[in-house]
């Protein structure tokens, strides 16, 4: 996920693990939270699709990088409203037009033995920036992440970001910076997914590189 800015911009990220969003129980109220100035916090649903897809190449757009967006309506609402659900979102509205949204999944924080919510994507309207809006999409999935017994709410940020990172400080979030996230995708998964893989991995010299150095996880 790539947040770009707090209150001024959009967050992308990746390598949450989701989990099938209907096992988790649901909110009192998830499907409208009305906000200061007729702001309109909300739970997306079917019929949202495209406004969500729209927003994910906005965000690529921002980002500079809307050649690595492949995904289409079918995929988005497969992955969100399909029978095996992998994500949600949920969509800012200021009176019947959309101005921001949060993609996100449900991890396992297996040391505490709870899930925890990972935030995917995060856009905010340029032209909406700076009213809170951004900071209304995050309290809500705090909300959220309470209401469904979450240990925690996650996300990435770019490291040049540090008015970013201020802002998330500022509301009591804390840099994980022990961790390094890995990424495999692409061919490289597809190489380590093939028979030809298995047959190359060689457990002498794994057993040898464990002995002078143990793996610490």
């Amino acid at each position: 996920m790539r947040w770009h800015a707090p209150e001024q911009a959009s967050m992308r990220s990746s390598g949450a693990t989701g989990g099938e969003s209907e096992k988790m129980s649901t909110m009192p109220k998830p499907d409208e939270q009305p906000q200061q100035d007729g702001l309109q916090i909300r739970a997306a649903i079917e019929g949202d699709t495209a406004v969500i897809l729209e927003f994910i190449r906005k965000l690529a757009e921002y980002g500079d990088i809307s050649d690595e967006v492949f995904a289409t309506e079918d995929d988005v609402r497969a992955a969100l409203f399909g029978p095996r659900r992998v994500a949600e979102a949920v969509l800012a509205y200021a009176g019947s037009d959309p101005v921001g949204f949060a993609l996100y999944s449900y991890g396992f924080a297996s040391f505490r033995g709870k899930p925890g919510i990972y935030i995917e994507d995060f856009f905010v309207e340029q032209t909406r920036r700076g009213g809170g809006i951004g900071k209304a999409l995050l309290v809500y999935l705090a909300k959220l992440g309470v209401e469904r017994g979450c240990a925690r709410l996650e996300w990435s940020v770019l490291n040049w970001n540090e008015r970013a990172m201020e802002f998330y400080q500022d509301l009591g979030a804390v840099a994980m910076d022990e961790w390094t996230t890995f990424r495999l995708n692409g061919d490289a998964m597809e190489r380590l997914a093939s028979p030809e893989a298995a047959g190359k991995i060689s457990l002498e010299k794994f057993a040898a590189r464990l002995a002078e150095k143990p793996l610490d996880i």
